[in-house]
């Protein structure tokens, strides 16, 4: 049966003012599965227009009771989260374990503002006079745009709107093309929370036509972007003319540096993990591994032995470690990374095909794949594959590993595998990147501030930091004579 989904505006689902929708593929099958509206330029304009007649009322609420209907969302969202993560597997192609995991965290997220809301805390300043008094207080911005990407549907639009809604914005969200129905699930949940209408509106459609008009939009006081560093250029200018507050979360080409002191199994363990999760379609995929030249060859040998026990398979009927990849799209960069490194004298070490059998012919399948003996003229160095391909060079001191990781335009995280405490703080310091890991993959976590640096974006998602980019800063001097 063909899902056929609405957008919300103003506290109402509706097919929009066009008649024209566009189809989701499931990625695992080919096949259309549900078919949503394509908004049009006039559905844009309400939806912001909602949103502004809404955030009066909304930011005038007390912090506590937006914590109610976000703790409320939260509960919803936990108690449909298998229903939510099915679909999110049909439409992304992440086995269902992996999606469910991203269901409850984007509840996770709801709740986790819901209590930060509560700790807006403003400060009092001391003045040169007895009389005199600056009190600096925070207060909602307005209107915020929220442009989500496909490869987290749900997680990275819940950072949004967590932070959002806390502080007292309303919102309207762009949803990808490629995956709107599971975040338009997520979005029920905090509309049957009972939020007023207006607060939350959703619109799908294509970039090109809602992106211009919802980022222009004077309405519109800040944005929040996840997606290509291209896209984000583009999202900035766009936002110029108005002067609205914009951060960026963008692409990444994240470096991991394996010393000699490291666990090794520990460390072959994070590279699997984090170059192949989600078949390394995440912003903090791993694409290159820079091994101490010691432990080289049986670092390989256990990386590619790990990453051929890894198991593939349509995820919504099949336990399996990896679905299919969300589009061709993102078949034809691996490709082309692998032959390009062939090339100029990389190994392949696995991978570098479509897995063999009937189940895999008509879905977007490819093996995670591993080139060794690689350097800085290859594509897997240099530029985000996006896909399952981890790139694998020696080096022989750290100043040098410390170099090649730093040569790079992006700036979000890195990942170090090291036994020693001063080499592991070295490390932190002079790797350029927002977020680095120390003998752990997961450089993000929710109560931490997360953002890039260079072309990886600015700005941040998760923690206070998430929240009070909402927020306009505001001096208050009193005289009290």
């Amino acid at each position: 049966m063909t899902l056929h989904e609405k957008i919300l505006i103003d506290g109402e689902w509706t097919n929009g003012s066009g008649s024209d929708r566009f189809d989701v593929i499931n990625p695992a099958t080919c096949e259309v599965f549900a078919t949503v509206p394509k908004a049009t330029r006039e559905d844009v304009s309400n939806a912001v227009d909602a949103a502004e007649a809404a955030f009066s009322s909304w930011a005038g609420l007390t912090p506590f009771k937006r914590g109610e209907y976000l703790r409320k969302a939260s509960e919803i969202a936990f108690s449909r989260a298998e229903e939510i993560a099915r679909i999110m597997t049909q439409e992304q192609g992440k086995p269902f374990p992996e999606a469910l995991g991203e269901v409850k965290k984007g509840a996770e997220i709801l709740r986790y503002y819901a209590e930060e809301g509560e700790r807006i805390y403003g400060r009092i300043i001391a003045n040169a006079e007895g009389y005199l008094e600056s009190r600096v207080i925070y207060q909602p911005m307005g209107v915020a745009a929220a442009i989500s990407p496909w490869n987290y549907p749900i997680e990275l639009l819940a950072w949004k709107l967590g932070g959002a809604l806390a502080s007292g914005c309303t919102s309207v969200c762009k949803l990808p093309s490629e995956t709107p129905v599971s975040p338009l699930a997520f979005i029920k949940c905090i509309l049957d929370a009972g939020v007023p209408k207006g607060v939350v509106n959703e619109l799908t459609g294509a970039g090109s036509v809602v992106g211009p008009v919802l980022l222009r939009n004077p309405k519109v006081k800040k944005v929040a972007f996840t997606g290509s560093t291209a896209v984000g250029k583009q999202v900035l200018s766009d936002c110029a003319g108005t002067l609205k507050k914009v951060s960026l979360e963008l692409g990444g080409s994240l470096p991991m540096i394996v010393c000699r002191d490291c666990d090794i199994e520990a460390a072959v363990a994070g590279a699997v993990r984090r170059s192949f999760r989600n078949m390394g379609q995440i912003c903090i995929a791993i694409n290159r591994i820079y091994v101490d030249r010691e432990i080289y060859e049986p670092f390989l040998n256990k990386f590619a032995a790990a990453a051929k026990k890894l198991t593939i398979g349509n995820g919504l009927v099949k336990n399996c470690d990896l679905g299919p990849m969300c589009n061709k799209a993102g078949i034809d960069t691996v490709a082309d990374h692998i032959a390009d490194g062939v090339k100029k004298g990389a190994r392949l070490l696995c991978g570098g095909k479509k897995p063999e059998g009937p189940e895999f012919e008509k879905g977007y399948f490819y093996e995670p794949s591993i080139l060794a003996d690689v350097n800085h003229t290859m594509k897997v160095m240099t530029e985000e594959t996006f896909g399952p391909l981890a790139g694998v060079m020696p080096f022989e001191t750290v100043d040098k590993a410390i170099r090649l990781a730093n040569d790079t335009v992006y700036g979000l995280a890195a990942i170090v595998y090291t036994q020693s405490l001063v080499l592991a703080q070295r490390l932190a310091l002079e790797l350029n990147a927002g977020n680095v890991a120390i003998n752990n993959v997961d450089a993000g976590v929710i109560n931490a501030p997360y953002g890039g640096w260079k072309d990886s974006g600015f700005g941040h998602e998760h923690g206070p930091e998430g929240l009070y980019e909402y927020l306009y800063t505001k001096h208050v001097r009193v005289c009290y004579k």
